[in-house]
């Protein structure tokens, strides 16, 4: 039963999701590196809410690492806050291309839709979060609340 129980438990743990790095929290460096000073300076930007600068450091992050989807998800945000969809639509795609489970991403292409009024589409990506965060997560409520909000806004 013990046993039984405890393989259960690590399934359980093996199954949550990977913690998204929404803007502000630390985006991680491989372990035993420095971090990366343009990543620095990209979250320091977003801090302090100067998009052109969070763009131009996130750039250099995307140039470095191609692969890279969490500095596609972080110039998407810059894009989106600084006013630029399409851009912001460009980076979130591109994100998730990479990391089609990038739950910050799917958060914040869904809040660009609502943007345009496209509720359906930010529906779409408020349903791929939750099955992608099978015990619930934070990308997902924020992104189920602003949709609430737009519809309650709009009727």
């Amino acid at each position: 039963m013990r046993r039984t129980l405890a393989v259960a438990v690590l399934a359980i743990a093996t199954l949550s999701p990977v913690p998204a790095f929404p803007v502000g929290d630390d985006y991680p460096a491989p372990p035993g590196a420095p971090a990366d000073p343009d990543v620095e300076a990209g979250k320091a930007a977003i801090r302090a809410q100067n998009w052109p600068a969070a763009i131009a450091a996130f750039n250099k992050v995307a140039a470095k690492d191609p692969k890279d989807a969490n500095a596609q998800n972080f110039l998407g945000f810059a894009y989106r806050k600084s006013g630029n969809l399409d851009l912001a639509f460009k980076h979130y795609n591109e994100a998730l291309r990479l990391d089609p489970k990038h739950r910050g991403a799917h958060e914040y292409i869904g809040e660009a839709y609502l943007m345009q009024g496209n509720v359906a589409k930010a529906k779409e990506h408020l349903t791929r979060l939750d099955k992608i965060c099978f015990f619930g997560c934070e990308e997902y409520d924020d992104l189920k609340k602003a949709i609430a909000e737009y519809e309650k806004r709009k009727k």
